[in-house]
């Protein structure tokens, strides 16, 4: 029998497709698929750190087709105007890759690269499923809402922006060792505190531990992940500290998604921006955290993830502004004052995105 050919396409977001492929595998309907996935090979514009999803997809047998689709900045850089240039480059490479692999069905999490998959899908008569994983949502998610056949969305408050379509409210796509994180119900008397910037790291945040990780490690163990492109001069930072405040102050690039449960099961406090892969993961494990959202994203995506976090009962949202020293410091010491209400809280909810991946493969395989 023919391989069945599936298409997932999408920006920044390697841990959602994984999530859902991994269910996807499961189903007995699904048995002879053949996966691709359409998407950047590189993070950043301008920078060579690749993506999570060409890291890691291959690995796990799928096909990678890398296309270089630019996109519209939020800020005028050195890059705005190639980054515009590689947008017809990449409607043509979705063109000839869709024309190759002729899928059964096109799965986008959004992203600039996902929006000439998504458009081509429609015009060869491609059913597609297109899935937002923001409180808000995304430019591309937003243009590609009159090209899609079935529209998923995580969270019920997105609606509102696209008033008129029919959309389904399916949770966001968790990482089966997220969802084998056990919630801890105390924090041992010295906590650890883990430092996460998203996939590609935030230099905001790590000038941010430069500035006070000298204080914070009379209160804290800390594991700081600071992407790529600062590792280097984070890690001179480190090796300039004290021997003993040194010992306290572990430093990655990054951690591989599959082991990020691990990771958070092992920490008691959190600082991080908050992506919607971030937030989710992070009210499934239940800890204690800051959030600082990126700024200038569209819609203020980040901002009402935050917010959604912390009404939640998760911890605070701080704009970068109000993330000075002295409050960085003093809404930790709150967290380890509150910790046990916090947990008291939090105890009874069950995360809105425990079941996703299974609801988004089971919708997958109906156009199949």
């Amino acid at each position: 029998m023919a391989n069945l050919p599936i298409v997932l396409t999408g920006g920044h977001a390697g841990t959602a497709g994984i999530a859902v492929l991994t269910e996807l595998k499961k189903l007995e309907k699904l048995g002879n698929a053949e996966y691709f996935w359409i998407g950047s090979k590189v993070a950043m514009e301008g920078k060579s750190s690749p993506t999570l999803e060409s890291r890691v997809l291959p690995k796990l047998g799928v096909t990678f087709y890398p296309i270089t689709s630019g996109k519209l900045q939020t800020k005028f850089t050195v890059h705005t105007i190639s980054s515009m240039l590689k947008i017809p480059v990449g409607f043509i490479q979705a063109f000839f890759a869709l024309v190759k692999i002729k899928p059964k069905v096109i799965l986008s999490f959004g992203g600039f690269t996902s929006f000439p998959v998504v458009f081509w899908g429609k015009v060869f008569g491609i059913p597609v499923i297109i899935h937002e994983q923001t409180v808000a949502i995304g430019r591309a998610f937003a243009a590609s809402v009159p090209f899609a056949t079935k529209i998923l969305l995580a969270r019920d408050e997105s609606k509102k922006y696209i008033a008129g379509r029919n959309a389904e409210v399916v949770g966001n796509p968790l990482m089966p060792e997220i969802l084998s994180i056990k919630q801890k119900t105390w924090m041992p008397r010295f906590p650890t505190l883990l430092v996460i910037g998203g996939s590609r790291g935030s230099s905001f945040l790590n000038e941010l531990m430069r500035a006070i990780v000298k204080d914070l490690l009379t209160l804290v163990n800390i594991i700081h992940l600071t992407g790529e492109e600062d590792y280097k001069s984070q890690s001179i930072f480190r090796e300039s500290l004290d021997v003993n405040l040194r010992n306290k102050y572990a430093l990655y690039p990054n951690v591989d998604s599959d082991k990020m449960g691990n990771l958070y099961q092992n920490v008691d406090i959190v600082i991080a921006r908050s992506g919607a892969n971030t937030v989710s993961e992070l009210i499934y494990a239940k800890i204690p955290t800051i959030f600082i959202p990126l700024p200038r994203t569209y819609l203020d995506e980040q901002v009402k993830n935050a917010k959604y976090a912390e009404n939640y009962g998760l911890g605070v949202a701080l704009a970068e502004n109000e993330a000075t020293d002295s409050r960085l410091i003093a809404e930790i010491k709150n967290l380890i004052k509150n910790r046990n209400k916090i947990y008291k809280n939090l105890k009874g909810k069950i995360s809105p995105d425990v079941d996703a991946s299974k609801k988004i493969a089971a919708i997958v395989s109906v156009y199949c």
